[in-house]
């Protein structure tokens, strides 16, 4: 025998909360009342109800939540929120009021975690944020004074890390130093590190690289190809030439004729 079981001994047992409709879509919770007397068709009523509104509110979370991928969507570098200045300073970990040195130690701070950065870098990024001028200069000076800005450090280490990973000669690095700010007499320094000699072998280690990649082409455009690449790194005109000659002649290339005028 099947024993018959009845929405309503299920559907909303005494004491359980219902939920009654207040539009379209929407339910409202209510408390049930403990005295009332429970029938069939009302559960049935109320069970249905439930799964109506389970329903609708899942299709108002999806849409919600499609209205929302929609409102994020954004370029590369887009800002992600449009909400106030102040609350974007909270997010960068900055202090959202108070007092202004105290804002531009944690910017500097923040900055510098990861990644060293010049004096000028960071005054670059307090003005930015329209910190007062004497208040950067205040904070910047004494960040050096502990050694947390160090302009010359940065720059020894820039060409070190620049010259061994990307094979760039003085000149492209001492370019680039002072785009950030270096000091001429510091950037005189740092790319002193680096000899004629030392340069023109990383040269030659370039070319070796390079050399294979340029097989199969006439002789005149491997010479332009090749010089170019370490022209476009900073080596000197003259250097680039004799390295790329010597290395087409250590190939059986016949580079008598080749002079300046094919760079």
């Amino acid at each position: 025998m099947t024993r018959r079981t009845d929405w309503a001994d299920h559907a909303a047992p005494a004491g359980r909360d219902r939920f009654t409709a207040v539009g379209p879509d929407e339910y409202a919770l209510e408390d049930a009342d403990p005295g009332a007397p429970d029938d069939g068709e009302g559960g049935g009523r109320q069970g249905s109800g439930r799964r109506s509104g389970g329903r609708q509110g899942g299709r108002q979370g999806d849409r919600g939540s499609r209205s929302g991928g929609r409102r994020r969507r954004g370029g590369f570098g887009d800002p992600q929120d449009s909400g106030s200045p102040s609350s974007s300073r909270a997010e960068d970990g900055e202090p959202p009021t108070g007092d202004p040195a105290e804002r531009a130690r944690a910017i500097c701070l923040r900055l510098l975690t990861g990644t060293p950065r010049t004096r000028k870098q960071l005054a670059d990024a307090l003005r930015k944020r329209e910190v007062p001028d004497d208040v950067a200069e205040e904070v910047l000076s004494r960040f050096e004074e502990v050694g947390l800005i160090d302009d010359e450090a940065f720059a020894g280490a820039w060409v070190e890390s620049r010259h061994h990973g990307r094979g760039l000669a003085r000149r492209a690095l001492a370019r680039e130093l002072r785009t950030k700010g270096v000091d001429s007499s510091v950037i005189e320094e740092a790319v002193g590190q680096l000899d004629s000699d030392q340069e023109e072998a990383t040269a030659r280690e370039l070319v070796a690289r390079k050399l294979r990649s340029t097989r199969g082409l006439d002789r005149d455009k491997r010479l332009r190809r090749l010089a170019g690449m370490l022209a476009r790194k900073g080596y000197p005109e003259g250097m680039a030439l004799r390295v790329v000659r010597q290395a087409l002649e250590e190939e059986g290339e016949d580079t008598e004729e080749l002079g300046y005028e094919g760079f």
